[in-house]
């Protein structure tokens, strides 16, 4: 089953499976936050840093199960396979998205 993801966020998981990189920058706002694993990672740099040594880390793949929108979250279940303990899992990535980029992104 396809799901239809929001064009940032689409292109967030096309970047978080290695495909482009340099791609991240184009789908965060300027001030964007993340906080994934007990740490928060704010701006352009600091979320570009935190794929690259997350994907070098892991080495990891993702697939996208669901997604739920409520008010303005969008709620992605997906499969998170790599090299860490348990792997598989399924986590949530909750997107606050602005202007058609994300704005936010807790993983969880």
């Amino acid at each position: 089953m396809t799901i239809q993801l929001p064009d940032p966020i689409n292109t967030f998981f096309e970047v978080s499976n290695g495909k482009g990189l340099e791609r991240v920058k184009t789908c965060f706002t300027d001030n964007a936050v993340v906080l994934d694993e007990g740490g928060t990672y704010e701006g352009l740099a600091a979320i570009e840093a935190w794929v690259h040594d997350t994907r070098q880390k892991y080495q990891f793949s993702v697939k996208p199960l669901s997604i739920i929108k409520k008010d303005s979250h969008d709620r992605v279940v997906a499969e998170v396979s790599g090299n860490f303990p348990g792997s598989p899992v399924n986590l949530d990535y909750d997107f606050a998205l602005a202007a058609d980029k994300i704005q936010s992104l807790e993983i969880s």
